[in-house]
């Protein structure tokens, strides 16, 4: 009888818990957590920001922090006892047999070191190499990471590369240790969507030559293409588990549904991604589904206690006392109308915004100049949404400066509602600037931190001529109420929000001027899956209702197709497709679009002979 070879990781009943620094009792972060990886194995842990995902990849590289507690009935790797180990022991495992990447290569880079001196550091703290053999090995290493030109690249520091170069230089330093685990967190998040194709390949083609992959994401539809098994995990627990095709395919938990449907897919436009909100709903106590207080089939055994946790013959988990109850119908359905010929409408009626044939450059740091955006030129009509896409340095945010008057173009001209815009003094655009309002991709970044909601908001309320007073309390309480946000949190401050709550304070504060046009630029790429479905269905819901125009700027090739009417792409500054959005997706003509759109994550077409990883 062949014997079948132990996991290389198994985890059973991990429970990590935070307790000394913080307010309100111990914190919780996981329970319960079991799950096994094989060699040459990917399995993918998804789920939204405080599921717990993070903290349990943390936890497998002893990194859980000082104020956690770690209990686990097995945690072994490779025969190792990690709940044993001493930290002397986990820096000689860390780097050697477990690497780790992260989503934010600019931060996890040394700033003050360059690449090649990043991906030596492994090899000469673990005694691997030194020297000139280290050099080699680092330059074989930033090659077998698919950076080109890997020489020059290893003199160049973390600043000098686009993201996705950094990404790849970050794995080349997590793999300089030949580790037989590699944990990913958030890998390709923010990334253009070409260069999270080409990133996913890399580690495709790691976990084919035998690499162990635990891959950390909130998206479904990213790790569909690469993931052997899924495991769902929210508010600490794992609530559903099992082949990636089954649980992508036949999700059983109502929050892997909640997931899958709030991923932008080509058959998602014109339909509501976000599923909705239950009536109010009791919460959980302490040994109950942390869902219940947002799903519509919860009952009083869902808020008492959990299910047993044991898979069923299938392989598969699901921590739900109803996995079979269809999802909630959507809230609101958008109304059948017949398409509309966006670019008639625009040629035959006074476009809203119209940009000719702009163009800007900057200077370069070693002398000359850079073309950022070439002879662009393209339209908007009223209550129409203008999907731009491109990848990072194609020109997108520089032609959002333009039309927002932030930037002159050096040729070219824009005009806005009928007059000019662009080439003149702000004095004289001042006035104007409450109908064009913009949307950034981080709030947070936006806004005053010593600044209460009630401020944020009431001073766009004061641009647009409402008096202090009762009147000005009103309409702020009134645009909060626009973009489904409680009155009580007026007096909270930015940091004090949640990440979708500031992206609708962002809204909110854009609609206070009574707009007719608003720049949204790349407002959802920093959110969850769900929190993103919620703003985007938040936005159509305001485009219906207030008939305002959106110039919608995004690297999320799936997120534009839900959203727009028609689309522009730009490379290199130059606009190289334009027209519907059906046909530009159904039909690019330019080989740069057609890449972007064959880059796009599908997982009923990824998991096509899913498990060669080939």
């Amino acid at each position: 009888m062949t014997r079948t070879p132990a996991p290389l990781l198994s985890v059973q009943n991990l429970d990590v818990t935070f307790g000394a620094f913080r307010r309100g009792g111990p914190v919780r972060a996981v329970r319960d957590v079991s799950f096994t990886l094989d060699r040459g194995e990917c399995l993918a842990v998804v789920g939204e920001s405080g599921s717990g995902k993070s903290v349990t990849a943390r936890t497998l590289l002893g990194l859980a922090g000082t104020h956690a507690t770690v209990a686990a009935r097995r945690l072994d790797f490779d025969g190792v006892d990690l709940t044993a180990l001493s930290e002397r022991e986990w820096r000689a495992l860390r780097g050697r047999r477990i690497g780790l990447v992260l989503q934010d290569a600019l931060v996890s880079l040394d700033p003050l070191r360059t690449v090649g001196a990043e991906v030596r550091e492994t090899l000469g703290a673990h005694g691997l190499a030194r020297g000139a053999e280290a050099r080699e090995r680092a330059l074989a290493l930033l090659s077998d990471a698919g950076i080109p030109d890997p020489e020059r690249r290893a003199a160049e520091y973390p600043h000098q590369l686009s993201g996705g170069l950094r990404q790849r230089a970050l794995i080349a330093s997590a793999l300089s240790g030949a580790p037989e685990l590699l944990v990913a967190d958030e890998p390709t998040t923010a990334l253009d969507v070409t260069v999270q194709a080409q990133i996913l390949d890399l580690l495709g083609r790691l976990v084919a030559d035998g690499t162990a992959l635990l891959l950390i994401s909130h998206d479904l539809t990213v790790v569909s293409r690469l993931a052997d098994r899924i495991a769902v995990m929210y508010g600490g627990l794992v609530v559903e588990q099992g082949p990636a095709r089954d649980v992508l395919k036949d999700p059983r938990h109502p929050y892997t549904r909640a997931l899958l449907t709030a991923a932008p897919t080509f058959a998602s436009k014109g339909s509501p991604l976000s599923v909705p909100a239950p009536g109010r709903q009791e919460a959980a106590g302490p040994g109950g589904c942390p869902y219940a207080a947002r799903c519509a089939a919860a009952d009083t055994r869902c808020r008492t206690e959990l299910p047993d946790t044991a898979a069923g013959a299938d392989g598969r988990l699901t921590l739900c006392w109803h996995p079979d109850t269809p999802p909630p119908a959507p809230a609101v359905r958008c109304t059948a109308t017949a398409p509309v010929d966006r670019d008639r409408q625009v040629a035959q009626e006074q476009p809203l915004l119209e940009v000719r044939e702009v163009s800007k450059r900057f200077r370069a740091p070693g002398g000359g100049s850079h073309a950022a955006v070439r002879e662009v030129s393209f339209g908007i009509a009223p209550g129409e949404t203008l999907g731009l896409v491109g990848e990072s340095g194609s020109g997108k945010t520089t032609t959002a400066r333009i039309v927002l008057g932030l930037v002159e173009p050096d040729e070219g001209t824009v005009r806005f509602e009928g007059e000019a815009w662009s080439g003149l003094p702000e004095r004289e655009r001042r006035a104007r600037r409450p109908r064009l309002q913009v949307v950034h991709q981080d709030p947070l970044g936006s806004f005053d931190p010593r600044h209460s909601v009630r401020r944020v908001v009431g001073e766009a309320a004061a641009r647009a001529g409402i008096p202090r007073g009762r009147a000005r309390a009103a309409r702020v309480t009134e645009l909060l109420g626009q973009v489904g946000l409680s009155a009580r949190l007026l007096d909270r401050r930015p940091a004090e929000l949640s990440g979708g709550q500031r992206q609708r304070v962002a809204i909110a504060r854009a609609l206070a001027t009574r707009p007719r046009l608003i720049v949204c630029d790349e407002p959802v790429s920093a959110l969850d899956v769900s929190v993103q479905a919620q703003v985007l269905d938040l936005l159509a819901e305001l485009q219906r209702e207030l008939g305002v125009a959106l110039l919608f700027i995004s690297h999320d090739l799936g997120v534009v197709h839900h959203v727009s009417d028609r689309v522009i792409v730009m490379k290199d500054g130059l606009l190289v497709e334009a027209g519907p959005v059906g046909r530009i997706f159904d039909r690019p003509a330019h080989p740069y679009t057609r890449e972007l759109v064959a880059a796009l994550p599908r997982p009923d077409r990824d998991q096509e002979g899913q498990g060669s990883h080939a």
